[in-house]
């Protein structure tokens, strides 16, 4: 099983003042260390997994504790907030075998105040005039501190030097006129002012400044005055040309026009401020993108010499979402992966976007194949199962890169995944058995097939040979190019009688690979020559018909004979006309072509004592055909002396089937003038069950009849003249043959059987009464009521008197009948009875094994469809399971106990109904037990690549087993209490090893100790029959003695 870490992702925190060696914390206060947890799970959780864990980013600044079961991160270099706010890591575990998924810890870097608040200048000079309005601005002071939050919260004081005759906004820093102040000419100031931040007063930092002010006689006209010296404003970069952004009217005393304009900050001519009315209009499209903000120095003059103030508006551009992603192309879109390997690294995309916020936030996902593959948020493309190259190649995989937008912009791009190759494949015969004909003496050396095979696998080698020992004798094989020739030639005439053909396996191997070889079966059939022609057993046959005789009246039987030997085509004889020969007689008789047998090809209306003569060929199907003929001389009888039956068809009542030989059925009977009258059957009793007395037509059973095999009979009948038959004549007409139906009737002599002698079934203990158990099925070959069961139980009397299963009668299903709990690892055995006839007739019998069982006897084999599919081919499915764990304990029964939506999460409690949990359990045939957890586990987990691609057909295109686990109940055992049921489960496989030993042994070679008889019957493991929670309510101390004193 692969390493896994405890969390998908990890969050840690770190303050910029921390020192060298510190821990990297896992909350915000710093009060507890970031705790890193990666499980193996082939060891225990509580144990040290001594997984390897490597950093793949920021190995000069953190590095990775290299022991126990948590490992922590620590600093190797100082940080600075100020230069980077956060780390983003990666953490691979490794066992030296495989490694685990990637997983992401997020670190970031907490504020120090280590930046003290600093001026623009040194010092400051300004000039104001005794005219200054009291509130007016003096100076705008600006001081900027790189700290965070309040670190970087700034305030101003005047600390000396103002008089009373200026404040300051202690948030802007803005100083002004105080009010009530009236400035003197010539009159200087020299303030102090201090700018500190907001941190505790034990860290708080701050800088001073000095503001020279010097005051002046007033001009002749005062300037223009903005309503504000500074003007911030943010504004979309979808806003339309020609909105109004601000209004910069300013206010002269002297009421002088006043005249605007856009000093700096707009080198583009993005912005249009009038020059009359002061409206700051937008004039051309903003792109944040290329510009994200404007700092505009605007001016308002009155005409005047001096009659010129400024203003400063600070514009943001805020996002609209207006760029789609964009993918970095210098990246490879060509990738490789090898195949049959799950959670392998593929490759990576990069896309961004230069809008921002979530505008600009990149998430990634599959558009096609994301049953197959993942991708993770940083682009990174996985393998999510195995893929078999010899299924598919090639992939093109559509990625698409999406922004965090509500109605987000998207991105695609397609890459092609190429799966590479491994030998995995063994090569493969175009066909799986080859069969040719070879005619006899065919020269040594001659080739007389081309074997040809495949392999799936892009590089191999292919060699033929021939497997079979025996053929190698006769047979050779080119073992580059599948050439098969003779090493002799055959004669067919010495080959065995009816064995003229030769059957040897072939194999072919891949030199390259460790697979087992391919095989084929040839088949080489020795064709015979034809030597002889047909030969008619006589020269001359002679027949009789009625002048009325319908059409495919039989006459009389031509045979002929050809000594080639048996079952070869040059022996097969068949027959027909010579036209040429008996042009007349050919068009009202003809002869069957495999019988033989002459019969009329019209309805005859002939005169009487007419003699026709007809040539008949025999040939065979040998190569060359060869052929002889015969002749057959038919006369037409007088009608008077035919006999004529009495009906047309005669029907009788049924016979029993147990009717004993010589029964009377019935009587035929016909007549004819002075003519002595002889019975025969003709037709339809060719395994002659009947017989017919040939003086008096009494018709009787010749042979014991059987319903089963045969139901009715059709019989027909012939009379003829004593005369003619001690002629070895006969003269078929249309009054001189008769039908005879017979029918059999069914009796009860077959008794039900069974589909299989042994039923085994399992309950759990939790089992609720009259659930299913199993079905059993007998089935009767007797028709009617007599194919009709009655089922029932022969349980042994239990304690309490009460029976422990039920079972429906005319159904077959048994049900439970009691509760279960605390019965685990017992077992019933008991017999079911099946009764024919509704239970009035014969009977069959099978054992029933049902065994008690709870969810530490299971494994759930976790697969990617959804519950619906493995449902619709359940049987198919636990019959591939059945066949592998049988391979390791034969005839064991694996039995469904749910199917469901998959469960995952950190206490299973979160369902996946595209992938389903299938959880089953198997019963030992010899112990009548579960098969422990654990070795279930082995027997299915080590043939997983295997039962995946038996499992193909049904589950479809890349459905598979993703793993084998235990059950929800059994994983949330704590870890101690785990250890020291690893203990019990290894007593009891011992036990249950033992038990199977025994059993198996011949009688009188028991290891010790008595079979165990009790309806009942534990295996020494008693103390966990009370389930997971019984387990968890006990102490470790009590598991482990009970462990020292437990016994087979």
């Amino acid at each position: 099983m692969p390493c896994e870490y405890s969390r998908s992702s990890y969050q840690g925190f770190i303050s910029e003042s921390a020192s060298v060696g510190t821990t990297i914390s896992g909350s915000a206060n710093l009060t507890a260390p970031l705790g890193i947890i990666a499980l193996d799970n082939d060891i225990e959780e509580t144990k040290d997994p001594q997984l390897k864990i490597t950093l793949n980013d920021y190995t000069s600044i953190f590095s990775i504790t290299s022991t126990g079961i948590t490992r922590y991160l620590t600093l190797l270099k100082p940080v600075d907030r100020e230069i980077q706010t956060n780390y983003t890591l990666t953490l691979v575990a490794s066992d030296g075998v495989q490694q685990s998924r990637p997983v992401t810890v997020d670190i970031l870097v907490i504020d120090a105040n280590d930046n003290t608040p600093t001026f623009g200048q040194v010092s400051y000079s300004v000039e104001i005039f005794t005219n200054m309005l009291p509130g007016e601005t003096v100076l705008q002071l600006t001081a900027q501190d790189a700290d965070a939050g309040l670190n970087g919260l700034i305030t101003y004081a005047i600390l000396a030097g103002d008089q009373g005759d200026f404040i300051i906004n202690n948030r802007t820093g803005r100083i002004m006129l105080a009010p009530g102040v009236t400035l003197t000419v010539g009159r200087s100031y020299a303030l102090t002012v201090r700018a500190s931040d907001n941190a505790p007063d034990t860290e708080r930092r701050s800088s001073i400044t000095t503001v020279y002010i010097e005051v002046l006689p007033p001009n002749n006209q005062s300037p223009p005055r903005f309503p504000q010296q500074t003007y911030n404003l943010e504004i979309s970069e979808g806003m339309r040309i020609g909105a109004i952004l601000l209004n910069l009217q300013a206010t002269d005393r002297e009421l002088d026009p006043i005249t605007y304009q856009i000093q700096s900050g707009d080198p583009q001519h993005v912005f249009n401020l009038s020059r009359t009315i002061g409206l700051l209009l937008l004039a051309k499209p903003l792109d944040r993108e290329t510009i994200d903000q404007y700092r505009l120095i605007v001016t308002a003059s009155d005409g005047h010499p001096g009659g010129i103030s400024t203003a400063t508006v600070s514009i943001v551009i805020t996002d609209v979402n207006d760029n789609d992603p964009s993918f970095d192309l210098t990246l490879l879109r060509n990738l490789t992966v090898r195949e049959e390997e799950a959670n392998v690294f593929v490759g990576q995309v990069r896309a961004t976007d230069p809008d921002a916020g979530l505008n600009g936030q990149i998430r990634y996902r599959l558009l096609s194949f994301a049953s197959l593959f993942t991708i993770n948020a940083t682009g990174s493309i996985f393998t999510a199962v195995p893929l078999d190259r010899e299924t598919r190649s090639r992939y093109d995989l559509i990625v698409e890169a999406s922004d965090g937008a509500v109605n987000p912009r998207r991105a695609t791009i397609t890459l092609l995944v190429e799966v590479t190759d491994i030998n995995d494949n063994s090569p493969v015969f175009s066909q799986p058995i080859y069969t040719v004909n070879v005619p006899e003496n065919t020269p040594a050396g001659t080739v007389i097939l081309r074997l040809s095979a495949e392999d799936a696998d892009l590089v191999s080698n292919v060699t033929y040979r021939i497997k079979t020992e025996a053929a190698q004798q006769l047979f050779a094989v080119n073992r580059l190019t599948g050439a098969v020739s003779v090493l002799q030639a055959l004669d067919f005439e010495d080959l065995p009688a009816g064995n003229s053909t030769y059957t040897f396996e072939v194999e072919v191997l891949d030199h390259g690979g460790v697979l087992p070889p391919g095989t084929a079966t040839v088949i080489v059939r020795i064709t015979d020559v034809n030597d002889f022609s047909p030969v008619f057993r006589q020269a001359l046959y002679k027949g009789l018909v009625a002048p009325n005789a319908e059409k495919g009246t039989v006459i009389t039987t031509v045979l002929a004979e050809d000594q080639d030997p048996p079952g070869t085509p040059a022996s097969k004889v068949r027959y027909k006309v010579d036209q040429d020969l008996s042009p007349y007689s050919g068009s009202i008789f003809d002869v069957e072509t495999d019988t033989g047998r002459v019969i009329t090809k019209v309805n005859l209306n002939e005169q009487p004592n007419a003699i026709f003569r007809l040539v008949v060929i025999a040939y065979d199907d040998g190569e060359p055909v060869k052929t002889n003929r015969t002749t057959v001389e038919i006369t037409v009888l007088q009608p008077s002396r035919i006999p004529i039956f009495t009906e047309e068809e005669y029907r009788f009542s049924p016979v029993s089937e147990s009717a004993p030989v010589g029964t009377p059925v019935g009587m035929i009977l016909a007549a004819a003038v002075n003519t002595t009258v002889f019975y025969s059957i003709v037709s339809g009793n060719e395994g002659g069950e009947f017989m017919v007395n040939n003086r008096t037509g009494i018709i009787y059973t010749n042979n014991l009849l059987d319903y089963e095999s045969v139901t009715s009979y059709v019989l027909r009948v012939q009379a003829d003249s004593l005369a003619i038959i001690l002629a070895s004549l006969r003269a078929p007409s249309k009054t001189n043959t008769a039908k005879v139906f017979i029918d059999v009737q069914d009796e009860n002599d077959h008794p039900p059987v069974f589909t299989r002698s042994l039923y085994i079934g399992g309950v759990t203990e939790d089992t609720k009464t009259f659930t299913t158990v199993l079905k059993v099925v007998a089935t009767d070959i007797d028709t009617g009521n007599y194919s009709k069961m009655a089922y029932r139980l022969i349980t042994p009397p239990s304690p309490e008197g009460q029976d422990s299963f039920v079972i429906e009668p005319y159904t077959g299903v048994i049900k439970s009948a009691i509760m279960f709990r605390n019965m685990r690892r017992s077992y019933f055995k008991f017999e079911v009875i099946a009764t024919d006839n509704y239970g009035e007739g014969l009977s069959g019998r099978a054992d029933v094994v049902v065994s008690v069982v709870n969810a530490l006897d299971m494994q759930v084999v976790v697969s990617n469809v959804p519950p619906t599919v493995v449902e619709e081919n359940k049987e198919q499915l636990i019959s591939i399971l059945e066949r592998y764990v049988q391979d390791q304990i034969p005839g064991a029964k694996v039995i469904v106990e749910s199917i469901g939506p998959r469960r995952h999460g950190e206490g299973y409690e979160l369902e996946d109904y595209t992938k389903s949990d299938l959880q089953v359990y198997a019963i030992d045939p010899l112990t009548n037990r579960a098969i422990s957890r654990q070795e279930l586990f082995k027997f299915l987990d080590g043939k997983i690549l295997d039962i995946n691609k038996e499992f193909q057909p049904y589950l479809g295109e890349g459905g598979r087993i993703l793993e084998i686990r235990s059950p929800d109940i059994v994983a949330s055992v704590k870890k101690a209490e785990t250890h020291s049921l690893g203990v019990l489960y290894r007593r009891q496989a011992e036990c249950a090893k033992t038990a199977r030993i025994q059993m198996a042994l011949p009688a009188g070679k028991s290891t010790g100790g008595g079979a165990p008889t009790n309806l009942y019957e534990e295996l020494g493991d008693d103390v966990l029959t009370g389930r997971v929670d019984l387990v968890q309510q006990e102490s470790i101390a009590k598991l482990k003695a009970v462990v020292s004193g437990m016994k087979c």
